[in-house]
């Protein structure tokens, strides 16, 4: 499992021009969903996610984690993150887990982050998303439960 995470102040999605989901101060996180993926990476992804510290405290710049500060997270679905681009010029998506396995363990990311109690927004499974966001710092991070290629 892949994920660029986004600090924001806030993040929104819109389908179709309406608004489907917005948060606050909290984490945008674009999660890819590789084929051999499975419940571990999932565990591992939300544990990791909750209690990543790169948020302002205590006069230091990445002290507190979402946990901390009871900050919301938006959840979007992003296979593209997985594509390997390393030969030609398009990209494969050979690791990408297909469809009906992805869909299920991106469910299973944002109810295991609800889990620890945040409040957890998601963008819609295989729905073409405007994704809009105000980027706090900027800091963007690229997490991965493991070696994906």
């Amino acid at each position: 499992m892949r994920a660029v995470v986004q600090r924001v102040k806030e993040a929104w999605v819109l389908i179709g021009g309406e608004e489907v989901a917005r948060i606050g101060p909290g984490l945008l996180i674009l999660a890819g969903v590789a084929a051999d993926d499975g419940p571990e990476d999932v565990a591992f992804m939300a544990k990791k996610l909750a209690h990543l510290r790169i948020f302002a405290g205590d006069r230091k710049l990445m002290h507190l984690s979402l946990l901390d500060l009871q900050a919301e997270a938006l959840v979007v679905s992003q296979f593209t993150i997985l594509g390997d681009c390393r030969k030609g010029r398009r990209p494969s998506f050979d690791h990408a887990a297909p469809p009906e396995t992805a869909e299920k363990l991106y469910e299973d990311l944002a109810a295991a982050l609800a889990a620890y109690g945040l409040k957890v927004s998601t963008g819609r499974f295989r729905q073409m998303m405007e994704v809009g966001l105000v980027n706090d710092g900027p800091v963007t991070l690229l997490l991965d439960s493991k070696k994906v290629f």
